[in-house]
């Protein structure tokens, strides 16, 4: 149905209950589906009239619909029921039990026997669970209680809930306003017309032929235009509106949904379904929502649904891509020296990958370079501070693996997480040098991951571990959140945000996968993971997909993107290998990069999937040399991937682009990629440069004659000689998708060279000490030794039509 004529039901519903239809009012509410009256539903509750309960949720929902309609319809016979006992009409109960209940039995055989056992009982309060049921009106106050939370959480009831706002008499006005319309395209409008129908469109017919000048039509008075309007009253929600701002309180409810009727409950934990017994639909990812928060849920489904309220934009078209596109070639191999547990590229230098491995020391890799940039081996920088339960457990085993390396949002801190209770925070400062920030003693046992998160746009460091905890760490180590509800070690988490929403999903290696807000206020999720073992959850570069790859106890490996919006499997991708029983080797590992492609690591390959199609693209052996389920790492542009190796190292796979920018790293001395605060220590030879420069180059000053070049005793009003030259350079604030000095083109045309020197004074010889750009990039500014300034501007032509310059400038100083 469209959206108008959804709208034109809503006018009908307004205009019914204003005319008191009240039994058609809600004949159409229960047939259109469009609105779900909670009052009129919470009238027939408490007035016991079972038949039209069920028969006005019909409208809404089915019984095997989800895990709520599931829970909603049996909440209701079992009043029904226990109603039924209390009475001792033995036989309505028995009816009840037959034809009402038995459908639950498929799904929870011992609950549907519990409730039989209670025939058998003179008065079913003797059922230890059912002993604080009171009388029939308290209880079916508080199953109410319930039933409005298990419809507010379920999706099928989203946007449902409330009754649009509309001014009093809505339909009546736009008649008014038709006919108004109508009679002022009359030939012949006369002043006070008699409309008796609204079957046909309405015309005058003067007797004499004579034309009068329109009036309004007095059928009905119009309201005035800023009147106010009283809200229904027959349609007004058991909630208000939703706010303007999406309400963290209200996003989603506790994932079991327990029951909190007491005095009127049969085993109602356990009818909260827990997923293994196949009793229901998996919960939505996004489901557990509550009216407060109808806002946030349209912002929470994926873009598909036409939403335009998220943090990330809608996906556009992908461009056509070809198996080319995909990281197959090894540029090159680089050894560790022990085994490489885990991989990170930079979030904005793409050939800068930050690696851990099993004897505790970490190393930052520069690939361009093939050279190591920092090595950090495991030590424990306060022994004092640690607890004593860790220091028996080091002395037992001095042993210390790296479970996990990450890379903070902005590239700044490097995260290290360890076997044995530590985490390692550093700060990273290029080119080679990364200091110590924090050392936590985060978990009891290993810790599994450790991701960097923005909740309340406060960096946070989130952990999981051994002690089947989550934890929340500010930047000062203080501990800010604990999640507990995972029955089992904590295998990896998962941190994200929608609109302003930050939350977690973690997995647990009992094959749970659960999610969470930064409260205390418990899982919102909980449901199994494919494969039921070790589970890894990663989104789209661009946020809206969502996947997961894990493996079973059994070995065989499941890789999935889900439905966010019904936390169901979307589809399954296919081309892993069936497992020999009992042959377990570890934990696939997979990726994703580009928005459009998955790899995994399995049989001693990489495998690669579309995102949008099942089948497997095609797989490598990377030359051989591969584990049998290798760790890698995509870079995030998706040129590069690392791959482990079998001998304690790892291999680079480029597709062209990436051996473009591999490359252009490839002949460049390290001291170019060297910071600008060490500029002035730089000391590069002249020669090499300036003979592979073609002798037929112009010299860049006969490009601008009129630039400053005299010397000036004062620069600023100051004397040049109590004026440092170590002046401290601006720092960037660019975005990471510019370019940087370290993603450099290769200039392959000889006209684009040219070679510029200051000019000598008779006393001493120039030296360039400062070179600065303009800020419109349009002219570079020198200082020399001697206090010379120098301005060379570039002229606009076909081959730089914006004047200005992107060529990496190395400082040669002129002696």
């Amino acid at each position: 149905m469209s959206s108008l004529s959804r709208e034109l039901v809503f006018l009908i519903l307004q205009f019914l209950d204003e005319e008191k239809f009240k039994e058609t009012v809600h004949k159409l509410e229960q047939e259109s589906g469009f609105y779900f009256n909670v009052k009129y539903f919470e009238e027939k509750v408490h007035a016991g009239e079972w038949d039209e309960v069920e028969r006005y949720l019909s409208g809404f929902t089915k019984v095997d619909d989800n895990r709520y309609s599931m829970k909603i319809f049996f909440e209701i016979r079992k009043q029904k029921y226990l109603e039924a006992l209390d009475r001792h009409d033995r036989a309505k109960a028995v009816d009840i039990l037959v034809k009402d209940l038995k459908v639950f039995s498929t799904f929870n055989e011992e609950l549907y026997k519990e409730i039989t056992q209670l025939l058998t009982l003179e008065n079913f309060r003797e059922n230890e669970q059912l002993s604080k049921y009171g009388d029939t009106k308290s209880a079916r106050s508080i199953m109410l209680i319930e039933l409005k939370k298990l419809i507010e959480a379920n999706p099928l009831f989203r946007e449902k809930l409330v009754f649009p706002t509309l001014k009093a008499s809505r339909l009546r006005t736009l008649i008014n306003q038709s006919l108004n319309w109508q009679h002022q395209l009359c030939k012949n409008p006369r002043p006070n017309p008699d409309i008796k129908t609204l079957f046909t469109d309405h015309t005058c017919s003067p007797p004499n032929g004579a034309r009068t000048s329109p009036v309004s039509v007095p059928l009905a008075a119009v309201p005035k235009a800023g009147a106010a309007y009283q809200p229904l009253t027959g349609h007004a929600p058991f909630q208000p509106p939703p706010p303007a701002g999406p309400s963290l309180a209200g996003w989603m409810t506790s994932a079991a949904v327990s029951s909190s009727i007491q005095s009127a409950a049969v085993a109602a934990s356990s009818m909260s379904v827990p997923p293994n017994q196949g009793m229901m639909k998996r919960p939505a990812i996004s489901d557990y929502q509550s009216a407060e928060s109808e806002q946030l849920m349209k912002r929470l489904r994926p873009a598909g649904h036409g939403i335009d309220e998220a943090t990330y934009p809608a996906p556009t078209p992908q461009p056509s891509w070809s198996l080319d596109d995909l990281p197959r070639t090894v540029a090159c191999t680089l050894s560790q020296g022990s085994n490489v547990t885990s991989m990170d590229f930079h979030p904005s230098r793409h050939t800068l990958l930050l690696v851990g491995s099993a004897n505790g020391e970490f190393t930052l890799w520069e690939i361009g370079l093939r050279e190591r940039l920092v090595s950090k081996p495991f030590k424990i920088w306060d022994m004092q501070a640690c607890s004593a339960q860790f220091q028996s457990v080091l002395a037992k085993d001095s042993s210390m693996p790296i479970n996990r390396v990450t890379w903070s949002p902005d590239g700044d801190l490097i995260g290290v997480a360890f076997a044995k209770h530590l985490i390692h925070l550093y700060a990273y400062q290029q080119p080679n040098e990364a200091r110590q920030v924090l050392e936590i003693e985060a978990h009891s046992g290993g810790v599994n991951d450790i991701a960097f998160s923005r909740p309340n746009k406060q960096l946070c460091v989130v952990t999981c571990g051994d002690d089947k905890l989550i934890r929340v760490w500010d930047m000062h180590g203080q501990k800010i959140y604990s999640f507990e509800g995972h029955e089992a070690p904590v295998y990896s988490i998962c941190p994200h945000h929608k609109e302003t929403i930050q939350f977690i999903f973690s997995t647990s290696i009992d094959g749970k996968i659960k999610a969470w807000l930064y409260d205390n206020a418990g899982s919102r999720v909980d449901y199994d993971a494919p494969g039921k073992w070790c589970t890894t959850m990663l989104y789209s570069a661009d946020g809206t997909r969502l996947f997961s790859c894990g493996t079973s106890k059994e070995g065989d490996s499941h890789l999935v993107e889900w439905n966010e919006s019904e936390g169901s499997i979307k589809r399954t991708y296919s081309g892993f290998r069936k497992k020999a029983s009992g042959v377990v080797q570890g934990v696939v590992q997979f990726d994703t990069a580009q928005n459009h492609i998955l790899a995994a690591g399995e049989d001693n390959q990489i495998k690669f999937w579309d995102v949008d199609n099942t089948n497997m693209l095609t797989f490598i052996d990377a030359d051989g040399g591969l584990p049998g389920l290798p760790r890698l790492r995509f870079n995030k542009e998706g040129n590069l991937l690392a791959v482990t190796t079998v001998d304690n190292g790892f291999k680079i796979l480029a597709n062209s682009d990436g051996l473009r920018s591999l490359r252009a790293f490839g002949n460049r001395p390290f001291e170019a990629f060297r910071s600008p605060y060490e500029a002035s220590a730089m000391k590069v030879s002249g020669a090499p440069v300036v003979a592979g420069i073609s002798p037929n180059i112009g010299r860049m000053d006969n490009l601008d004659r009129n630039s400053p070049a005299k010397p000036s005793p004062i620069l600023n009003g100051a004397d040049p000689a109590s004026r440092s030259i170590d002046i401290k350079p601006r720092i960037s604030e660019e975005k990471p998708d510019k370019a940087k000095p370290w993603e450099l083109m290769e200039v392959l045309n000889p006209q684009q060279f040219r070679v510029a020197t200051l000019p000598e004074t008779p006393d001493q010889t120039s030296k360039v000490v400062r070179l600065l750009y303009t800020n419109s990039g349009v002219g570079l500014l020198a200082l020399g030794s001697n206090a010379i300034q120098r301005l060379w501007k570039w002229n606009r032509n076909e081959q730089n039509p914006s004047g200005k310059v992107y060529i990496f400038f190395l400082l040669i100083p002129c002696v």
